[in-house]
């Protein structure tokens, strides 16, 4: 599955953004739109894409698992347009998660979700290779937690 953990959302700033570094006042980020780095403040309101879910009637489904849902239909190809009507973008989710709860996922929801999509699998995030270093990522944090039992 995809690992969203250095990818993050900047309220104000189009796009996303990966983490280069922190400090105690700072983050530095790198544009996923143009590769130009910045500094954000602690402050600002920041959203890991590896936090977010979404609603369905039942438990929330966190992103990366909507995403996968979505590249796994696509076949590896783009997602709907986040500039498509409400009712394609939301007929679509509805195939993959036919119980998101439409009361509390908004058109502007569906457009991020799907800009965010189309954004990720253009910098490759759903490549093998990708996929090979989660794994290996796991497997380490695993191999350390078997080590402190």
């Amino acid at each position: 599955m995809i690992n969203l953990k250095e990818i993050l959302s900047i309220t104000g700033k189009p796009g996303l953004f990966r983490i280069v570094t922190t400090s105690k006042t700072n983050i530095i980020v790198e544009s996923m739109i143009d590769g130009k780095r910045t500094a954000v403040s602690a402050n600002s309101k920041i959203s890991a894409l590896d936090d977010i879910s979404i609603f369905t009637y039942e438990d929330d489904i966190p992103l990366a698992e909507v995403m996968q849902s979505i590249h796994d239909k696509t076949g590896g190809k783009e997602g709907p347009s986040p500039k498509a009507p409400h009712a394609e973008l939301k007929a679509f989710l509805e195939e993959i998660l036919p119980n998101f709860d439409q009361d509390r996922v908004y058109h502007s929801d569906l457009k991020k979700l799907f800009s965010w999509y189309n954004q990720l699998l253009a910098h490759g995030m759903f490549s093998e290779e990708s996929a090979i270093e989660d794994a290996e990522i796991i497997e380490e944090s695993t191999d350390d937690d078997s080590k402190e039992a």
